[in-house]
C-alpha cells in the first residue's frame, strides 16, 4: 500500500514538470518574433485575444453569464 501512495503521490509533481516544460518551449519558440515591434504588438494581441476567447468560453459553458 506504500509503493501505491509514493506513486499516486508523485503524478503532481509530473504534471507541474510537464506543464513547465511546454511553457518553456512555447516561449523559447516565440521568443524571436519579440524582436521586432510589430511581430511582438501582434503575438501579445493574440494571446489577449485567445484569453478572452477562452474566459468567455467557458463562461457560457459553465452557466456563468446570462445568455
Amino acid at each position: 500500500m506504500q509503493e501505491f501512495i509514493n506513486n499516486v503521490s508523485r503524478f503532481p509533481r509530473f504534471l507541474i514538470t510537464v506543464t513547465l516544460g511546454i511553457f518553456f518551449f512555447l516561449f523559447d519558440q516565440l521568443k524571436p518574433l519579440l524582436d521586432r515591434p510589430a511581430t511582438a504588438i501582434a503575438l501579445v494581441t493574440f494571446v489577449i485575444a485567445a484569453f478572452i476567447f477562452i474566459t468567455f468560453t467557458l463562461q457560457a459553458m459553465l452557466g456563468l453569464s446570462p445568455v
